[in-house]
């Protein structure tokens, strides 16, 4: 049978709507709980709508001088406080022991011997970490001993030691641009000294 080009065409075409038919219905045969997929959404002024949140992006800005010392200032105290924290806990725990056993005792050469006693145990326990301290670090522990004690380490040494002692170690300590006097005020002048100690607490449970 010979069929024209016009037939070809129609035949063609047929096929051509017989095959997008098949496939409509083939996938409207497939359509149900697998033909959708499941994305975050919020609801935002009633409407819900698809949501995704973006991988953060740092954008970093060159430091200006100012800035520059401040980080410089910043690191160094944060070290001093690192170094020297654990030192001014466990002596901040030594001298509230020795108030504790002191309390009631009266007589001044039971006194000066215990209190010589535990001086002893000090020296060598904190002798040599403490001499190798900076003088900036040494004003740090200094802050921090107040911190843990209540009393700066003038009133410490006058209360141990008497006030010759005391008045002869703020003289030095004044020698090096430092006082035995300083005192510790967390939510003032020694905040970011404050913030640091609680880094380090949360960091190593002290």
């Amino acid at each position: 049978m010979f069929w024209s080009g016009q037939t070809y065409g129609k035949f063609f075409l047929s096929l051509l709507c017989l095959g997008c038919l098949f496939t409509s219905a083939s996938a409207q045969s497939a359509s149900g709980q697998n033909d959708s997929l499941l994305v975050p959404a919020i609801v935002y002024q009633g409407d819900t709508i698809p949501y995704k949140e973006l991988a953060e992006v740092l954008i970093l800005g060159k430091m200006t001088d100012a800035q520059r010392e401040a980080y410089r200032k910043w690191t160094r105290l944060r070290n001093a406080v690192y170094v020297t924290y654990p030192y001014a806990k466990k002596a901040g725990a030594v001298f509230n022991d020795i108030n504790l056993h002191l309390v009631g005792v009266t007589d001044r050469t039971k006194r000066k011997a215990y209190i010589k006693t535990r001086e002893k145990d000090l020296r060598r326990e904190f002798a040599k970490p403490l001499m190798e301290l900076s003088v900036y670090q040494g004003k740090i522990l200094m802050k921090l001993i107040a911190r843990e004690t209540g009393n700066t380490c003038y009133q410490i040494i006058d209360e141990y030691k008497g006030s010759f002692s005391a008045g002869f170690w703020q003289t030095v300590a004044w020698v090096f641009g430092s006082s035995l006097k300083q005192t510790y005020d967390a939510k003032g002048e020694d905040e970011q000294i404050e913030l640091i100690v609680l880094e380090v607490k949360r960091m190593y449970g002290i």
